[in-house]
Parts: C-alpha cells; structure tokens; sequence
C-alpha cells in the first residue's frame, strides 16, 4: 500500500532539499525523521511535516497499517516558479536574481 505527500511552492531551493531527501529515501519512517531531527538545513523541518502527512495518508487509506513497517519509497524534489528580482550593479546596471523554489514529493510503502 502506498501513500503520497506533496508540498508545492517551497521558497526553498530544489537543489539545496535534495540534498536532505538523499540522506532519507529508502530508510523505514522512524529512522528517516530522527536523521531530520538532526539534520542543521532549512529544509528538514518541511521534508519531517512531510513524512508524517504521508504516513497520515497511509493510516487514513488502510488502517491495518503500521508506520513500524513503512518504507520511504519515494523522495523528490522538483523546481516550481521562480521569483526574478534586480539588484543594481555598478555603471547603472542591474544584474538578476533568481529565488528559486521547489515542489516536494514524498512516497511511503508498506514494507511486506
């Protein structure tokens, strides 16, 4: 049984959460968030909201389901809208800024 989650429009970098989802995918959900808990990156608290919503979901589908056994199968991270912005530069110029922001997919299963 698989359960989905997914938070869109994170002002969060897609780069800079996949580096978070690559140290939880394919770990159970118990390991996954103490790895958040002690993750020092902007983005853990979201991915940690994340897992549980889809561990949510999965109760909430099949309520025979135990999160001792569920596996993140599924960790993504891809790029929403950017926000494009100016800052002025030297002799009149004006150089661009991208503020990049990400939408977050996470896929728990069942492990039997």
């Amino acid at each position: 049984m698989q359960a989905r989650a997914t938070a869109k429009g994170i002002r969060i970098a897609p780069r800079k959460v996949r580096l978070v989802l690559d140290n939880v995918r394919n770990k159970d959900v118990s390991t996954a968030l103490a790895i958040l808990q002690n993750t020092p990156r902007n983005s853990s608290p979201v991915i940690y909201k994340l897992i549980q919503s889809a561990v949510a979901n999965a109760m909430d589908r099949d309520s025979s389901a135990d999160v001792d056994e569920m596996v993140i199968k599924e960790a993504y991270a891809n790029e929403a809208s950017t926000l494009k912005r100016f800052r002025p530069r030297a002799m009149g110029r004006a150089s661009r800024i991208h503020k990049r922001s990400s939408h977050i997919t996470i896929v728990v299963e069942s492990a039997n």
